[in-house]
């Protein structure tokens, strides 16, 4: 008896812009080894050439593919992700997220197809190596220091993502939950988002060592490189800042309005996160943390997270 086909995967892209570097992502995509995919593209308002490819695109390669665009919300990237994956029209199938300027490796999707198996709702994330434009190498994504990562967990994620949306692939039942949650107002990351709706749910998150993906490092990124020392530094300030205390309180505001979707444990780690004093009482605050195991994936990061609460920015 035959082998039943490959389950189908859609591909969601979204684009502002992307021109410059769009041709290099949508030929990777004819690269892959895992060949039963579409494409969905949510296009946020480009003035360049963006679309035109896109069309072009299409009608070379849409006689055997469901390739499709769409307009973006125009309420930034984080948005236009959500969206797309809650259109009404969207794929009920696994779907691979993707950014317009990377450029795919040939098994990124066969990698995580094998591993969104099974009926639990699943989120897959890779690493990337990171180049400047002309795909020259100048590191890898930090996930994949060997390997940084201690804790998947709903602690770890109300303070910090690990998991890249432009390596992220979703099954079925994790695009529903997606779907049921809908788009929530005022976060900034769509796959903050993502990793903390699935770990706040009771999901499966797998973060692979493997490199999947030339991630472009340049002025246009969305987000820029997440390694080295001067990305670590960054990373601090925004922490002593009053930037990464506004995007937890985003990030806690959404799941809030969705809290039914969370298991138990997961409502009562952010009730407690809510509840904890901010201001003249950071040691409670901090006492909530440990209790609850809400804490970074290294004890720089952890030590970092710990000065801000003592100094009341978070």
């Amino acid at each position: 008896m035959p082998a039943p086909p490959p389950s189908r995967v859609t591909i969601a892209l979204c684009t502002f812009n992307g021109a410059e570097h769009l041709e290099d992502q949508l030929a990777s995509y004819l690269a892959q080894t895992y060949e039963n995919w579409d494409l969905w593209v949510s296009d946020d308002g480009s003035t360049d050439n963006t679309r035109a490819i896109i069309h072009a695109f299409a009608q070379a390669h849409g006689h055997t593919r469901d390739i499709r665009i769409i307009d973006g919300p125009r309420k930034g990237v984080a948005a236009n992700f959500l969206s797309l994956l809650c259109h009404p029209d969207f794929p009920r199938t696994p779907c691979a997220l993707s950014d317009q300027d990377d450029v795919w490796l040939q098994d990124k999707l066969a990698l995580g197809m094998a591993e969104i198996h099974g009926e639990q709702p699943c989120l897959y994330g890779a690493q990337s190596v990171h180049t400047i434009s002309d795909l020259t190498s100048v590191g890898r994504s930090v996930g994949a220091a060997p390997l940084a990562l201690k804790t998947i967990s709903f602690g770890n994620a109300l303070v910090q993502n690990v998991v890249s949306g432009h390596s992220s692939l979703l099954n079925l039942a994790a695009l529903d939950l997606v779907r049921e949650a809908g788009v929530p107002q005022d976060i900034q990351s769509h796959d903050w988002w993502l990793y903390l709706l699935m770990t706040g749910a009771g999901s499966r998150v797998v973060v692979s060592e493997r490199e999947v993906l030339f991630y472009r490092q340049h002025s246009a990124n969305a987000m820029g490189a997440h390694q080295g020392l001067r990305a670590s530094m960054l990373r601090a300030m925004r922490v002593f800042g009053t930037t990464y205390g506004a995007w937890i309180a985003s990030n806690t505001a959404a799941l809030r309005r969705v809290d039914t979707l969370l298991t138990p444990q997961a409502r009562d780690t952010l009730t407690a996160l809510e509840n904890a004093p901010k201001k003249f009482a950071a040691l409670k605050r901090l006492g909530v943390l440990q209790r609850y195991g809400i804490a970074r994936q290294n004890r720089f990061g952890t030590a970092i997270l710990w000065l801000a609460v003592l100094l009341g920015r978070c």
